[in-house]
């Protein structure tokens, strides 16, 4: 059930972030504790504002009140993806470019589940990235079909 609200959702709020501009991110629909969510995640080069969220609310909000396709209660939140964006798609991958990411995978490599380092390049079948290992810089190769979880990292 879960997973046709979201496909819904994302078929009604497309059309709506694409007029004003904006990138669709992610969407979910989540129950947390007796509460159930459903999150749209938008974001733009420059970032979004309250006003933009506001306004993808509003008009997604009209959709879903006229197909009502949600038969329990829920609360609609719509914002950015904040600093740590989840990568999504290859597409995401490429824009990271440049950028420092954590990367999840399936299942180790090199005795490694988890790598965080600068994404140097992405030619859609494999990440080059950067990591540091104590004070060495070293490279690693990591297949993208191995890639459980994807994010931006923010560094200190």
């Amino acid at each position: 059930m879960s997973q046709k609200i979201t496909e819904l959702t994302t078929e009604l709020v497309t059309p709506i972030v694409e007029k004003l501009g904006l990138e669709l991110v992610d969407v979910e629909f989540v129950k947390e504790g007796k509460n159930w969510f459903l999150r749209v995640y938008i974001d733009s080069t420059g970032g979004v504002d309250i006003e933009e969220c506001g306004t993808v609310s509003e008009q997604l909000s009209e959709k879903l009140d006229e197909l009502d396709p949600i038969e329990q209660p829920y609360f609609l939140e719509v914002s950015s993806p904040g600093v740590e964006r989840p990568l999504k798609k290859p597409e995401d991958v490429k824009n990271a470019i440049g950028k420092n990411v954590n990367i999840k995978l399936y299942e180790p490599i090199n005795g490694e589940k988890v790598y965080e380092g600068l994404l140097k390049d992405f030619d859609g079948e494999t990440l080059f990235m950067e990591i540091k290992v104590k004070t060495q810089v070293k490279k690693v190769e990591l297949p993208y079909k191995k890639v459980a979880n994807a994010r931006l990292a923010v560094v200190f």
